[in-house]
Order: structure tokens, then C-alpha cells, then sequence
């Protein structure tokens, strides 16, 4: 895995920006670090300035297994040219029954639960999340999760930094989205930065010449060919992409399309 930062990498990302690109983003642990209790996530108050400028520049979307409207609220109001929530689903293939699917399993899990120290049910409406960053004995934790997923049948089960996703089958994934959106904005290629194991269906695309895929901290399990060291390093990428665009040769980039 390299290091998208080095500077042999300097014309691929020169290259890069000067084609007609979107770039997408995970939220947690890429735009804003991980911590404790996801109700307290946020950016950072330099990367939201540089994704306000990358946005001036770039088609720019986030792809959050967040809810929709709670990853849009933790936007805080850029104009962004797309958010997409729950893993690819929402807005586009959100419904009524996904969410009848949803309080079911929700029933189901949440006394099974009650008494495992730490677990914390997540109801993200046409998903769940099932944390067990809390937990004083992960494993033990996690052995529970996994059991209590068992009785509701066919499902989609994505893992993550200390949660287990849960989605209804055939909900579309990440990369799904990210090609969804590529396609809407008539871009001819797309570049994605992410952390996690939520991200690695983006990653797993194989594109070659149209997808730029990058990691947040290098891992020998992950397909994406290039990483940044850590957290930290995000803003140094986002300020080179916008130092690679200049504002003024630019036309004004769409924006989100809200549909429901």
C-alpha cells in the first residue's frame, strides 16, 4: 500500500484533479476522528474549511453508514453536490417496508441485548448498528451480537471499528453508491478516501482508470492501493487536492440532489 502524500504519487494526484472527477468520503474516521460516543463525532474545524473548498472546486459526496439526515446535519450546512447514508441505502432505496424489516429485527434484538455490558443498539431507521466500544470484554460482547443475529434469517451483516452493521438483504452497498453518483454527476471517474471495513466495497471496485481509492492508515487486509498514514493526514490530502484545482478555472459543481 502507498502512500498517496509521497511524492511519487504527485502526478497521479495532478492528473487526478484535472479530470472530471468526484470525490467521495466516509465521515467517521476519515473526515472526523473516531471517538468514544458516535453521538459526539464531528470534523474538525480545518477539515470542514477544506471540504467547503474542496466543494467549490469538485462534485464532492459523502457516503456515511450514518443515517442520511444525521450525517447531513454533521455537515453542518456545506453544499455538497451528495450525501448518502446507511451504507449506500439512503435516499434512493429508503422505503417503508426496509423500515418495517428494521423494527422487527429492532424487537427482536434489543432484549436479547439488555444484559450485555456496553452493547449500544443504534436505530438508524432502514439499518442498525450494534456497538460494543463500551464493553468491558469485546470479544464476549461481539460472540453476543453474532448470536443474537441468528434467529432473524437472511440478512446483510457489515462489521466495522467495534460495531456490527446490520442491513436488509440486497440493501446496495458503498461502491454501488459511489458508481450511482459518479453516473448522476457525469463525472468519467471518481476517487474515495475511507477507513474502515465498511469501505472496503468501494474499494474491492475494480476500475481501473476511473477509481482512485485511498485508505486511512495502511492495512495489508484492505484492496485499497493507496492509504494516508492516520486521521491526521486527511486534511494535508484535502488541502493538496484544492491546491491542485485552482477556484478560478472552475466551473460551479452541482449540487446535493434531495430527492426522498
Amino acid at each position: 500500500m502507498k502512500d498517496i502524500l509521497a511524492g511519487a504519487q504527485a502526478e497521479l494526484l495532478r492528473q487526478l484533479s484535472w479530470s472530471r472527477v468526484v470525490l467521495g468520503f466516509d465521515f467517521d474516521g476519515t473526515l472526523a476522528p473516531i471517538v468514544a460516543e458516535p453521538a459526539r463525532a464531528g470534523m474538525r474545524a480545518r477539515t470542514k474549511k477544506l471540504l467547503g473548498e474542496l466543494a467549490r472546486r469538485y462534485p464532492v459526496v459523502v457516503i456515511s453508514g450514518r443515517a442520511h439526515d444525521d450525517v447531513r446535519a454533521r455537515l453542518d450546512g456545506l453544499e455538497l453536490a451528495g450525501v448518502i447514508g446507511n451504507h449506500g441505502l439512503e435516499p434512493w432505496r429508503a422505503s417503508e417496508s426496509l423500515r418495517r424489516i428494521v423494527e422487527r429485527w429492532k424487537l427482536v434484538l434489543a432484549p436479547a441485548l439488555a444484559d450485555v455490558q456496553g452493547v449500544v443498539l443504534e436505530d438508524k431507521r432502514y439499518s442498525l448498528a450494534l456497538h460494543y466500544r463500551q464493553a468491558r470484554a469485546k470479544k464476549a460482547a461481539r460472540a453476543a451480537i453474532v448470536a443474537a443475529l441468528r434467529p432473524l434469517g437472511e440478512l446483510r451483516v457489515i462489521g466495522g471499528k467495534m460495531v456490527v452493521n446490520v442491513l436488509p438483504p440486497g440493501a446496495p452497498h458503498k461502491g454501488v453508491a459511489l458508481e450511482r453518483e459518479r453516473d448522476r454527476l457525469g463525472c468519467d471517474t471518481a476517487f474515495f478516501l475511507g477507513d474502515d471495513e465498511t469501505d472496503e466495497d468501494v474499494f474491492a471496485l475494480d476500475r481501473p482508470g476511473r477509481l482512485l481509492c485511498v485508505r486511512v492508515g495502511a492495512s495489508r487486509a484492505s484492496q485499497a492501493p493507496y492509504c494516508v498514514r492516520s486521521q491526521n493526514s486527511v486534511d494535508e490530502l484535502l488541502a493538496r487536492l484544492v491546491e491542485l484545482r485552482p477556484l478560478s478555472s472552475q466551473a460551479t459543481p452541482l449540487r446535493e440532489h434531495r430527492a426522498r
